[in-house]
């Protein structure tokens, strides 16, 4: 009962404040502010609110005396529901409260980024190429660099361990400076800031992905090393016929991890002074405030890396539940 109440309430809260919005339209900003001042939906919080802590009290109350565990999970389910209505409510109730004329001016101004479409969409385009580029040179060159940072000799291990630090211990951004700024500046070497940012994207995840490799590989059973040992196969070729490809499929999961931080990573690449045809999602959304001053272009910006990463973010979910079933063989 309580989980059915508790999930009425969070209904209520999110599906009548979406419905509010829905009614009044969102395309202009005065429909926003005016859905969002409205009686319909401050008696709608309200009535979410109560509902969810009616929903707490029943569900925590009706605990103990649940005769089963099913029947006390549902209980507690109930009572988190309502609470996560009531804080839902309580929030917006609290937020509604301010000039949200200004705030939809200022935020949700979308009729604005109508016309900047097709610069969005380029944007996307932009920062995935970016992302993608330097997270296959990265892998590639982190599972080279792993192989190494397993050797048993000191003087292999070394040198691999000092990039590896390096590139971990040290901010991205920093790194784009220098191999942008630094390599014109103390070197001559000139590059433009869409390759100096792939370079850059590409040393750092080596370092990672080698680390996550390493680990990936050392998770290995040492019986699978003799086991191909025993059948007269070569270190190099034990590690690339059995290990490796074990641990690559044990390390996707974080290595897609890695390609989500990387999308996001990319964002540090407006400081550099890209193109028209060059910019990235940060900055076509940087570059729309500082022409209209208005923020909505950093939402319609974040908004693309919402829709860019969820997908992978679930994609990564789907994987690692694959990986544990076992359903997916090793790679050959």
């Amino acid at each position: 009962m309580s989980a059915l109440v508790g999930g009425l309430a969070l209904a209520i809260v999110l599906g009548g404040t979406a419905s509010v919005l829905t009614e009044y339209g969102i395309q202009r900003e005065d429909r926003i502010a005016a859905a969002l001042q409205s009686s319909e939906l401050f008696t709608i919080l309200v009535s979410g609110s109560l509902l969810g802590a009616g929903a707490m009290a029943l569900g925590f109350g009706a605990y103990r005396r649940m005769p089963t565990r099913v029947s006390r999970e549902e209980a507690i389910a109930g009572a988190v529901l309502g609470l996560q209505a009531s804080i839902s409510g309580l929030a917006l109730l609290w937020f509604i409260q301010g000039d949200m004329e200004r705030f939809a001016r200022n935020f949700l101004s979308f009729e604005q980024i109508v016309p900047q479409y097709e610069a969005f969409l380029n944007g996307a385009r932009n920062t995935l190429i970016l992302a993608g580029t330097g997270e296959l040179f990265g892998v590639l060159l982190g599972l080279v660099l792993s192989v190494f940072t397993i050797s048993k000799r000191a003087v292999v291990r070394a040198p691999v361990r000092v990039y590896i630090n390096l590139f971990r211990g040290t901010p991205l951004l920093l790194q784009l400076s220098l191999i942008y700024f630094g390599l014109a500046l103390g070197l001559g070497v000139n590059m433009s800031a869409y390759t100096a940012a792939i370079l850059a994207f590409s040393l750092n995840t080596g370092a990672y992905s080698a680390e996550v490799f390493r680990a990936g590989i050392q998770s290995i059973e040492r019986g699978q090393m003799e086991a191909a040992r025993g059948l007269g196969l070569g270190y190099m070729q034990s590690m690339r016929y059995v290990i490796v490809p074990q641990a690559v499929r044990r390390v996707i999961p974080p290595l897609m991890n890695e390609f989500v931080i990387l999308i996001k990573d990319t964002s540090l690449i407006a400081f550099l002074g890209l193109t028209y045809a060059q910019r990235d999602l940060f900055s076509v959304g940087s570059q729309g405030y500082s022409q209209f001053f208005n923020a909505t272009f950093y939402v319609a910006s974040g908004l693309g890396y919402l829709v860019v990463t969820l997908p992978l973010i679930r994609l990564v979910t789907w994987v690692e539940t694959r990986l544990r079933s076992g359903l997916v063989g090793a790679v050959a």
